[in-house]
């Protein structure tokens, strides 16, 4: 089956007109592919506790969560989040079916560290449900909410959990945001990279700020598929049918070793595979 994964952020999820323009690309990719969409929401979490007077922190990037408040965050993700983009999925004409990672035990999750509280990793598990759910053409919307062996909620970061989806479905991995991709230093696009070159364009200081952890992440996928990840902009949605065409729709990151697949094929196998 071949499968794209799609992962979009939390500036996303307040855009509910662009967002409306992604999901019917995902319905004009549907006719070749089947497309998984994971979100995170970072954004209507800060919202949300800060409405609470609740403190929010984070260590190296990653969001500390405390026990307590794990109902609220997964409220905000699992919940209202993943509602409200099914919604928007089906005022698009889609059939969506929202889930979190622990449905279906999709993906296996674990505490990443005490420090953090309810922060956790996942890895691929059981790919049942969404094979079946795709095999319906059924569009799964997935939140990064994950659940350990004892059944305790974890907070999972959504580049890690979308990559654990695309390594449960063998799919190719889109990360999306909002800038087209990876600019130079005269501002145009660079269609591909390697680690090697992204190093070079860190040191000199090409690619900064929040580019940086959106790189180092698309790397890190890349590694872990063994296959390319392309970083794109959720702003510019028609421009994803090109992967229907095997054109350029962002920045390619290239792993170390050599990939799988760099481009979509052009029809789907049996869905029963």
């Amino acid at each position: 089956m071949n499968t794209l994964v799609i992962k979009v952020g939390g500036a996303f999820m307040q855009a509910d007109e662009l967002a409306l323009e992604l999901l019917g690309v995902i319905k004009q990719l549907q006719q070749k592919l089947c497309v998984v969409l994971v979100h995170g929401g970072g954004p209507m979490v800060e919202e949300l506790l800060a409405a609470l007077n609740m403190t929010s922190h984070k260590i190296a990037g990653l969001r500390v969560t405390p026990a307590d408040q794990m109902p609220l965050i997964a409220g905000a993700l699992a919940g209202t989040a993943n509602k409200q983009l099914c919604g928007l999925a089906i005022k698009a004409d889609l059939n969506p079916v929202g889930l979190s990672l622990a449905d279906g035990k999709m993906c296996l999750g674990s505490v990443l560290n005490p420090e953090l509280g309810r922060v956790g990793s996942v890895v691929a598990g059981d790919p049942q449900l969404l094979k079946l759910l795709l095999s319906n053409e059924m569009l799964p919307i997935i939140s990064s909410i994950g659940a350990d062996s004892e059944g305790k909620l974890l907070n999972i970061n959504a580049d890690q959990a979308a990559t654990v989806i695309a390594q449960l479905l063998n799919a190719e991995l889109i990360l999306l945001s909002d800038v087209p991709g990876v600019l130079d230093a005269n501002k145009e696009l660079l269609t591909k990279l390697d680690g090697e070159q992204i190093a070079e364009l860190i040191d000199k200081g090409v690619i900064r700020d929040g580019m940086i952890v959106k790189v180092q992440a698309a790397l890190t996928a890349a590694e872990s598929l063994g296959r390319s990840v392309t970083i794109a902009s959720w702003k510019s949605a028609t421009k994803l049918l090109g992967f229907l065409h095997h054109e350029a729709v962002g920045t390619l990151i290239s792993p170390a070793i050599s990939p799988t697949s760099t481009t979509l094929p052009h029809s789907k196998k049996t869905k029963a595979d």
